[in-house]
């Protein structure tokens, strides 16, 4: 039974929908990166923020954080999450900020999100500008020649007297500059299941691509995607970790 009038407002579920990440992990895998690399400020931008996770943590380190998002109902409660960081509405491939910035990072592959390889390269152009000298842009990302159309990720919750089951997996047709973010979420309550499915559409671009549009503006290291250790990328995942330094 389709039920997309439930699910008009992916915020509300967006939490649970990212149950299984490891937030706290994540966030201090970008604080190392970022003492490792960066030039030792502690002024933060978090790109594609949604609800606010990953800048609480980063509050808590230390950092002032910023938050960017296209989705106003995300942002509000990111808001409530992390009252002292500031937030602002707006497309990630093209911004500004008032004040110059230490750290920027982009979680969750959310650098996808930029509609096409220009509008990624406009994303690399606003942190690029937006980054102090020895400035650090973190992110993950996938490589579209590595994708596999056949895995995904699946985990289930359980919200007061209701059992939910999120899958996501990536889909590539193995030409052009589009790939597919796939999300299903189905809700069972007394026995009563209801599903929604989506369709993200994203950048596709694999690892050279990506590297070629980064190294005008950065000194670029492509590490593995693993927030625990720091280690070079072993040129055969799909899935890498980079840290741009501002030259």
């Amino acid at each position: 039974m389709s039920s997309n009038y439930l699910y008009t407002d992916l915020s509300a579920y967006y939490d649970l929908m990212c149950a299984d990440i490891d937030y706290p992990a994540q966030s201090y895998g970008a604080l190392r990166l970022h003492q490792l690399f960066g030039n030792g400020g502690n002024n933060h931008l978090d790109l594609a923020c949604g609800t606010g996770p990953h800048i609480r943590h980063l509050i808590n380190f230390g950092y002032q954080s910023r938050g960017l998002d296209i989705n106003p109902p995300m942002l509000e409660q990111a808001k409530t999450r992390c009252p002292e960081a500031h937030f602002f509405l707006g497309d990630m491939c093209n911004f500004q900020v008032d004040e110059p910035l230490d750290l920027i990072t982009c979680f969750l592959y959310s650098i996808h999100y930029s509609a096409g390889t220009e509008k990624l390269k406009q994303c690399i152009e606003s942190a690029h500008r937006a980054l102090k000298p020895g400035g650090v842009f973190c992110f993950n990302s996938v490589d579209k020649d590595k994708i596999d159309n056949t895995l995904f990720e699946r985990h289930t919750v359980t919200r007061g007297d209701s059992l939910f089951t999120f899958s996501s997996a990536w889909y590539y047709r193995g030409e052009g500059e589009k790939q597919a973010l796939k999300l299903s979420i189905t809700k069972t309550t007394d026995g009563v299941t209801r599903s929604w499915d989506d369709e993200h559409p994203m950048v596709a671009i694999n690892f050279e691509e990506l590297t070629g549009l980064l190294q005008p503006y950065f000194d670029v290291h492509i590490l593995e995607h693993d927030y625990e250790k720091i280690v070079p990328w072993d040129r055969a995942s799909g899935n890498a970790l980079f840290v741009c330094v501002k030259t």
